[in-house]
């Protein structure tokens, strides 16, 4: 027997035997198998070309409203108390722009984009200690969360590319 079809039969085997497994024990398996990623749910809120900027004491620079999904938590609900929370405003996020799965940092990345028609007067809680409206173009000192998140946001602006077949595996 060649070192391949080996591989493939302990595959089998291995996945067999997970399957008989308890679902409270399969599901440790896999946690502790797997990386960890942290999954955080942002705004970008628009008026007349600007988009909110936040400066928080627990960030280095300027960052977005959002933050980090609580246990049971949806990220549309998530992004919503975020931008309660953090400028008191109560949104509706609409489906989300698009989402960053980013290996460096472990974290995933739920992008809503909220376009206002006229500048909100915003009620910063003690997350927030300053807010600022620039041009992404403008911004100067974000941090690197909102730099990823923002590059996200620059790739969604075209329409989807459609998946393609490369070629056989081997």
């Amino acid at each position: 027997m060649d070192l391949e079809t080996l591989r493939r039969r302990l595959g089998t085997a291995a996945l067999s035997a997970f399957r008989v497994l308890p679902g409270r024990v399969k599901r440790a398996l896999v946690r502790t198998g797997t990386p960890n990623y942290t999954v955080g749910a942002v705004c970008v809120l628009e008026h007349d070309g600007e988009v909110l900027f936040l400066s928080q004491p627990h960030r280095r620079g300027w960052s977005l409203p959002g933050g980090l999904l609580d246990r049971g938590e949806t990220p549309a609900q998530a992004v919503v108390r975020e931008v309660r929370e953090e400028v008191g405003l109560v949104i509706d996020p609409g489906d989300p722009l698009v989402t960053g799965v980013h290996q460096r940092t472990q974290s995933v990345d739920v992008v809503f984009r909220v376009r206002l028609t006229q500048r909100p007067r915003l009620r910063l809680a003690h997350e927030a200690r300053r807010a600022r409206w620039w041009t992404p173009a403008q911004l100067r000192g974000a941090d690197l969360e909102t730099r990823q998140i923002l590059a996200l946001v620059r790739s969604a602006q075209g329409p989807a590319r459609e998946g393609r077949l490369l070629g056989d595996a081997d």
